[in-house]
């Protein structure tokens, strides 16, 4: 049994094809931001308090108006059928065992209604360059009872993620992009020097998106707003003004701007401008329960998850990820004298 999120890393190594593991764990350019969420989040420190009195810790929370059983939520991750036949609706399933949302990626290679129907999920919308396929997705989105919209504000373009170029990686043809099924055809030609998952969303994805964009589309739905991919704490003070009730604190995992600053870095200066006007979530570079405590010590209201929980799904282990994810959160609270999410906030915290 695997005990550690590294653990099915390895694992998934020894399964995956060389092609596929990279698209999953690379970045941009040289990598520099990838490796740096990572070294950002291990020079966190936390001070534990002691004699609390507690031998269960409460870990639930409400984000965006949803409890939920962890402070977590499984990020928006596209082609998940890349990693295992079931691809995204085994993972659904066990996020749903596990009491925590999850969401849906505009790329998910099966349509959203039938994630949807595996558990409590939000939808995560990519701005595409054709608006009625846009408000055609916000819709569906609806109808499946998704109860929230996580709309990606940091890929104009799509990074230049070079071991998809060196590979020239392309989707195989079983797997599409399932909610955008008339539209996937480059992603399926592979060109040396290319990534045709990059031709593809140069194709689809609108590049000049703009305040005012996210205002109509604030205006267009009454599900709860979250914008993904704010690291200034300006762009998060603006979303909240055009109606966004959620900020996710984002460098897409080290995939779009190589060079940007890491997300936990970012994490306090955003939570700053904005105070208590919006939940404040973060991703990128989490690997561990103990990183999500972090994070909510220095003012997250949750985290999503994404990588380690490919990995598992390469291995069949989707449940047994949730549960090591719940006994790190569970282990790291009880030593750091926590009895609740409340306490987590007020530890402190420092860098090495």
């Amino acid at each position: 049994m695997v005990d550690t999120f590294d653990g099915y890393e390895q694992e998934a190594a020894a399964v995956l094809p060389a092609a596929v593991r990279d698209f999953v764990a690379g970045g941009s350019g040289s990598e520099t931001t990838l490796r740096r969420n990572r070294t950002a989040f291990d020079s966190v420190t936390l001070t534990p308090r002691v004699l609390a009195g507690i031998d269960e810790p409460d870990t639930t929370c409400t984000v965006l108006g949803s409890t939920i059983a962890l402070p977590t939520l499984v990020a928006p991750m596209a082609y998940q059928r890349l990693l295992h036949p079931e691809g995204e609706l085994l993972l659904a399933r066990a996020a749903a065992d596990a009491g925590i949302p999850y969401v849906i990626s505009t790329l998910s290679s099966f349509p959203l209604e039938k994630i949807a129907a595996e558990a409590p999920s939000w939808f995560q919308l990519y701005w595409l360059r054709d608006r009625e396929l846009l408000t055609s997705l916000v819709r569906r989105a609806e109808d499946a009872g998704c109860t929230a919209l996580m709309v990606t504000v940091d890929v104009p373009v799509m990074g230049r993620r070079l071991r998809d170029v060196r590979n020239a990686f392309a989707l195989p043809e079983d797997v599409v992009a399932a909610n955008l099924v008339d539209m996937t055809t480059e992603a399926h030609v592979a060109v040396p020097g290319l990534s045709a998952v990059a031709a593809h969303t140069a194709s689809a994805f609108e590049p000049a998106v703009s305040w005012r964009d996210l205002e109509w589309l604030r205006g267009s739905t009454e599900l709860p707003l979250a914008v993904k991919g704010v690291l200034d704490p300006r762009d998060a003070r603006r979303a909240v003004d055009a109606g966004a009730v959620g900020v996710v604190v984002s460098n897409h995992g080290g995939r779009q701007l190589d060079g940007a600053i890491a997300s936990i870095d970012a994490l306090g200066p955003v939570v700053d401008a904005i105070g208590n006007d919006c939940d404040v979530l973060l991703d990128s570079g989490v690997r561990s329960g103990i990183d999500v405590v972090k994070a909510l010590a220095l003012g997250a209201s949750a985290v999503l998850v994404g990588r380690p929980l490919l990995w598992a799904l390469a291995v069949d282990a989707a449940d047994e990820a949730f549960g090591v994810l719940r006994r790190e959160v569970r282990d790291a609270m009880l030593l750091a004298g926590c009895a609740d999410l409340a306490a987590v906030a007020g530890l402190t915290t420092g860098r090495a």
